[in-house]
């Protein structure tokens, strides 16, 4: 388990406004964070549960197509070269900026139905 002292951190990091736990995006204190994700997970497993595998699989694939079709093949394939760059400490922007990879992101535009 964490120290209190990381715990604190984390707090501190998440009242200001930052993701400290995946998943938690949106709550405004660590706390906060860790019952967002969690009723996030529970959310998509009970989803998983209805569906069951190759529906909930399929569900995910329809998905990307459809974001595929809003973003354009261009700016689909550039999202799809930022997300590669991230590791578990650093997300693909931090990689790219750190690394001076450009990464396009007015491809990233959706197109008008």
């Amino acid at each position: 388990m964490s120290s209190e002292q990381e715990k604190r951190e984390l707090d501190a990091k998440a009242r200001q406004g930052e993701t400290v736990v995946p998943g938690g995006t949106g709550g405004k204190s660590l706390e906060a964070q860790e019952h967002l994700a969690e009723g996030r997970s529970h959310g998509g497993l009970t989803r998983k549960d209805q569906l069951g595998h190759e529906g909930y699989q399929e569900m995910g694939s329809k998905g990307g197509q459809t974001r595929k079709e809003q973003m354009g093949q261009e700016g689909y394939q550039e999202m799809g070269r930022k997300g590669g760059l991230s590791t578990t400490d650093k997300s693909g922007g931090e990689r790219a900026a750190e690394e001076g990879i450009k990464i396009d992101e007015s491809k990233y535009k959706t197109r008008d139905r």
